[in-house]
């Protein structure tokens, strides 16, 4: 997974994008505002927005991005308070992981329901966004049973990191497998793509998480 770091400003602050120009032949799953479901696509952009994020027009807003970048067809947009320039990225046996992280609210994903929620706008600080690069096919079945693997490990490694949460409000992830081989029929944590998928997205979430627990320490 080649990515590239772009950069613009947008009320004055300087702001870091993780574009991936992945090309043909790529079949991904994702929960992001632009391109999500289940697809062909051929890029995915990871932006980074102002902590103040308030604007209501998210999709509009990526579909901006993606003219300024020069990224055309079928893609992958999601967006994050977190500083993109401090992706982790982390691999394991074929399989690769990006992620943002910003854990300024983590939470649990059962909150009660008369709990006031911090993260009302659609993306703040606390995002953690993943990106998974699968070099094989994955059935339609493997595909979601991959987001459920990679999530799964990313709240393993947040608990581990010594946040209280299984996530944050705002989380999104990309899951991009190959279009062409047999298609693999599992991707549950015990399977063998769903193992390395499981200890690529902890090593990445886990990583970033210290990370950005040494960047709150350095800003108090």
């Amino acid at each position: 997974m080649n990515l590239e770091l772009v950069w613009r400003s947008e009320q004055d602050v300087r702001l870091a994008a993780a574009i991936w120009r992945a090309g043909p032949a790529w079949r991904m799953i994702s929960s992001a505002l632009m391109g999500g479901g289940v697809g062909t696509a051929s890029w995915v952009l990871n932006a980074q927005v102002p902590s103040d994020y308030s604007r209501l027009d998210p999709v509009a807003h990526l579909q901006e991005l993606t003219g300024r970048f020069g990224l055309s067809g079928p893609g992958v947009g999601m967006l994050t308070a977190a500083s993109v320039d401090r992706l982790v990225t982390r691999a394991d046996e074929g399989v690769e992981v990006t992620a943002t992280v910003g854990l300024r609210v983590p939470t649990w994903a059962a909150a009660p329901p008369d709990g006031t929620d911090p993260e009302l706008a659609p993306v703040r600080v606390g995002t953690i966004n993943l990106i998974v690069a699968v070099p094989v096919a994955l059935s339609d079945a493997a595909l979601v049973n991959a987001v459920i693997t990679a999530t799964e490990a990313k709240t393993q490694a947040m608990l581990e990191a010594g946040y209280p949460g299984t996530g944050t409000a705002s989380d999104a992830i990309c899951v991009a497998a190959r279009t062409s081989g047999r298609a693999e029929p599992f991707a549950g944590s015990r399977s063998t793509w769903g193992a390395r998928i499981a200890r690529a997205a902890h090593a990445a979430v886990h990583a970033g998480a210290l990370d950005y627990t040494e960047w709150l320490r350095r800003r108090l």
